[in-house]
């Protein structure tokens, strides 16, 4: 791996500060409990669906999801830093969390700033949530 090339794994623990770090480097943290570690740990804890993209250790993309592996897939976090933006990272941690769970439902409930983003990916909109069914339906 040479430095400065960006790293994507699944992970089975996530340090609660790394996360806050990435949720305010990117426009999330308005959206979550930022100020309370008790349930920033707990989200942590909980998750069992964790995909990072990290270079050089640092954490710079994650998708935090919850699922059952067979029906559905809640991801309930997608944030980049906002440096890293624009560069297919989102996208990435989209394919790599649906590679990990490839019979189940990918759902998730759009930000108010990334309802337009999902679309554009090959997720379907239904209502106010998106639904990827197939990986191959992903516009990479």
């Amino acid at each position: 791996m040479a430095a400065g090339e960006i790293v994507y794994q699944r992970e089975h623990t996530l340090d609660p500060l790394d996360f806050i770090d990435v949720l305010q480097r990117s426009t999330l943290a308005e959206r979550r409990p930022v100020h309370d570690l008790t349930r920033i740990q707990q989200m942590c804890d909980t998750a069992n669906m964790i995909i990072t993209a990290r270079i050089d250790g640092k954490l710079i993309g994650i998708a935090r999801s919850l699922t059952d592996f067979s029906f559905c897939t809640y991801l309930s976090d997608l944030a980049v830093d906002e440096f890293y933006q624009r560069k297919g990272i989102g996208i990435r941690l989209i394919k790599e969390t649906k590679l990990h769970t490839p019979v189940a439902k990918l759902i998730l409930l759009a930000a108010p700033k990334a309802v337009d983003y999902y679309p554009k990916t090959g997720m379907t909109k239904h209502e106010h949530c998106f639904m990827l069914s197939d990986v191959n339906e992903l516009k990479v």
